[in-house]
């Protein structure tokens, strides 16, 4: 008896469940961190002047939020074999497509504008080679992706459908890489906010933090159905 393809091929929210519930707790945590900032200030009387605050639960989290992540995708890695196995499949199908649209956009615009007839000045930066490009094009897609779906989460996903029209992306790598974006802008968000000293400022970062880990959330959450003639 075969399995069903609907347990090979989890929902989005079960492939990546331990990565959203972890990220759930790091809004917490940072939710938590903001409020042992602004909790003393809000309980301290009105004729003080210097209120003693810790920012000791922001650098905590700044220095625990990546380990905890990276621990979560191994975990959902692990107990979901098969769907890794189909998404490394897509992975090298979509980034062999990637490579061969750049070849084509390289030899168009040699076509056009002529080799270079002499090698590039050691001063000057080459061009990125092909696997380069691949790999590029896909983190601007999904950076792109994120963006949009700020503004207009039903053109995001149609523009995303539109991606996958030509073979180089999938949706769910167009998601994935989405959530990446999101993740590791909250990271930074807190990284930014353990660093200073200013202890509104390290409040308020990890508050940034909180909105980019439920970015993260909606993303990894999302099942878009592929666009279908």
């Amino acid at each position: 008896m075969t399995t069903p393809n609907r347990l090979e091929m989890p929902a989005r929210r079960r492939r990546h469940a331990r990565l959203i519930a972890t990220l759930a707790e790091l809004i917490g945590d940072c939710a938590a961190a903001a409020s042992s900032v602004y909790g003393p200030i809000a309980e301290a009387p009105p004729e003080q002047v210097s209120v003693p605050v810790s920012l000791w639960a922001a650098r905590q989290l700044s220095a625990s939020a990546s380990t905890r992540l990276d621990k979560a995708r191994v975990q959902d890695d692990e107990r979901w074999p098969t769907a890794v196995a189909k998404e490394k499949e897509d992975d090298g199908r979509t980034f062999a497509a990637r490579c061969a649209a750049a070849d084509v956009e390289q030899i168009l615009s040699d076509a056009e504008f002529g080799e270079e007839a002499e090698p590039p000045h050691p001063d000057i930066i080459p061009l990125p080679a092909l696997p380069q490009l691949a790999a590029m094009a896909l983190a601007q897609v999904g950076a792109e992706f994120l963006a949009e779906l700020q503004n207009d989460p039903e053109q995001a996903i149609g523009q995303a459908r539109d991606m996958t029209a030509t073979g180089e992306f999938t949706l769910d790598q167009i998601l994935d890489e989405a959530a990446d974006t999101a993740v590791l802008s909250g990271l930074m968000a807190l990284s930014e906010a353990q660093r200073g000293t200013d202890p509104s400022a390290a409040a308020e970062g990890c508050l940034a933090a909180s909105r980019y880990f439920a970015l993260a959330i909606l993303v990894s959450s999302a099942d878009v159905d592929e666009a279908t003639d």
